[in-house]
């Protein structure tokens, strides 16, 4: 499904009930009244997040983006839904409005809307923040590669050095900010604005080391905000903070939770809710196709085929998100629609023999039942993700029991700390490890994730940002190009064709099983969350949306 390139107006607001326009207030920032009381939302970070004050929304690491609350003072242009209809919603800009190819957008900004410091948001604030990502590389976090940026009237237009039909919510969801504060900013990649001034409905009450406090405004543009008051919290760990969701500590979260129903809902089945949006973005094993075993395709291909999905799905994910079954490592039901016409009917399955079959061609043999390459090494690998990822390391534990059990190569499970484990990702310091993919509205970052060459070409001191495993296929690049530039849909659809077959022949990652997006709350206080039921965005606090989500919230009981 695409995003549509027509008039997108306001009317969406209505058509979705993420906002009640009504007529704004006077007054300055203090808590407007709500029976539901407080939300608390929490991370599991640790406390060094909340050591210092970072309200830059362009510090992606800052305490502002880390625990999400900069999502509802900074806010975007528009909203786009990554679940439900994919449908995006205006919100700074009143319409948004692609042309056909997707290098030009035309936004009209919202009137009415004033700063948290009373003064009036203007199309001058959309033209600076645009021209400051344009002008500093390092804040175009969303690779926007913008040419120019005017205002045409009433409107501001947007222009692009490439189609943005891939990247429309990265174009989007930038957050706003007001050209009367940052101008007088010096270095706006490091410094922590301290005092935030935002068109969001909060601002900030309190910040230090135990937690960060929001209140909600009177005179927000938007009309009444159902809940006066938000409380950011920190806790050392995914066990902590699950202790805090259980006991009532914590209303909203996004954390894995082994054996979720158990551990989490039925402590209250009437209220605590776990949704796992099953987003277009499965988890993979990363293979670094620069060494041995994974540079041969006949090793990668024979590990995909015995690769136990099923057990990563209930044992690894606690069945959070369905297993990942289409060979073209496309999330189902989601992204049915964007499967090859001849791989509509291909779902893994275990294959020793088929895999063996596939290791004798290729020259490997077997010294009793350790596997053997056709130099006469016997096989072996190291699986890494970080310690204290407890979903990834269990995946990471099945394959290597699986393929150890099954094909004989000695493969090791290694678990170093965060840091070290990035590290060494992004220099190729790996032979495996289990990474999700980037997510859209169409499979495009699946394969961008893994397949594209560019991301090697733009290598910085021996570090990629994409593409960890360095497949180097220019075909797949090509086409990955291709896609993302096209005008029209069977362009784009004859190029994804080509890339899924690409995928499947040549492994270039081996996917393992779904990665939804999560999200704990319960409805204790409030109800009106986003479910299964009513897919208007992710449960996710941390993403763009969250502001969308509090608004579109009701007091419990009304």
């Amino acid at each position: 499904m695409t995003l549509r390139k027509t008039l997108i107006a306001v009317t969406a607001f209505a058509a979705i009930g993420a906002v009640a326009l009504t007529g704004c207030s006077s007054g300055g920032g203090s808590t407007s009244g709500s029976a539901g009381g407080s939300l608390t939302i929490a991370k599991p970070d640790g406390a060094a997040v909340l050591a210092t004050q970072i309200n830059n929304p362009f510090i992606s690491t800052g305490s502002g983006m880390s625990l999400g609350y900069d999502r509802m003072i900074y806010e975007p242009l528009a909203m786009v839904n990554p679940v439900g209809k994919n449908e995006t919603t205006p919100w700074l800009a009143s319409k948004v409005e692609w042309n056909a190819d997707y290098t030009q957008l035309t936004v009209t900004p919202r009137t009415g809307v004033k700063w948290s410091d009373g003064t009036p948001f203007t199309a001058d604030d959309i033209v600076f923040t645009y021209t400051l990502i344009k002008n500093t590389p390092a804040l175009d976090l969303g690779g926007l590669k913008l040419a120019d940026i005017k205002k045409d009237g009433d409107n501001v237009v947007l222009s692009f050095s490439e189609s943005k039909f891939v990247k429309q919510g990265d174009v989007l969801q930038v957050g706003i900010v007001p050209e009367h504060q940052w101008k007088a900013i010096a270095d706006p990649t490091k410094d922590p604005v301290k005092e935030a001034v935002g068109t969001g409905p909060y601002t900030i009450k309190s910040f230090s080391s135990q937690g960060v406090v929001l209140s909600s405004r009177k005179d927000y543009w938007g009309g009444d905000v159902p809940v006066p008051q938000l409380k950011y919290l920190e806790y050392n760990d995914n066990t902590g903070l699950l202790r805090g969701l259980q006991n009532g500590e914590t209303d909203w979260a996004q954390i894995f939770i082994t054996d979720f129903q158990k551990n989490y809902v039925d402590k209250d089945a009437k209220h605590n809710v776990f949704w796992a949006a099953n987003v277009l973005s499965p988890d993979m094993i990363v293979v670094n196709t620069t060494k041995a075993p994974f540079n041969d395709p006949a090793f990668r291909k024979a590990v995909n085929m015995v690769i136990d999905r099923k057990a990563h799905a209930e044992k690894a994910r606690s069945n959070a998100g369905p297993e990942l079954t289409s060979v073209t490592g496309i999330p189902q039901p989601t992204g049915d629609q964007y499967i090859a016409p001849e791989y509509k009917d291909k779902t893994f399955s275990i294959d020793v023999d088929g895999a063996k079959k596939v290791l004798t061609d290729a020259g490997y043999t077997w010294n009793k039942d350790a596997l053997i390459d056709p130099a006469g090494a016997p096989v072996s690998f190291t699986l890494q993700d970080p310690q204290g990822w407890n979903d990834y390391v269990t995946g990471i534990q099945l394959v290597a029991t699986q393929v150890k059990s099954t094909l004989g190569a000695d493969a090791k499970v290694a678990t170093p700390d965060a840091d070290t484990w990035t590290s060494n990702v992004a220099t190729g310091n790996f032979d495996a490890a289990l990474h999700w993919t980037g997510s859209g509205t169409n499979p495009w970052h699946i394969y961008d994730d893994v397949m594209n060459g560019a991301y090697l070409e733009q290598a910085a001191g021996g570090k990629v940002s994409d593409n960890f495993g360095r497949y180097n296929n220019p075909e797949a690049t090509a086409l990955l190009a291709q896609y993302a530039q096209a005008s029209d849909d069977a362009t784009r659809t004859d190029a994804l064709n080509k890339l899924q077959k690409i995928f499947v022949e040549d492994v270039p990652a081996i996917p393992i099983g779904t990665h939804p997006q999560l999200g704990e709350y319960n409805t204790r206080k409030y109800t009106g969350w986003p479910s299964e039921d009513d897919q208007y965005a992710t449960a996710d606090p941390t993403q763009p949306s969250a502001v969308q989500v509090v608004l579109k919230l009701k007091p419990a009981g009304k």
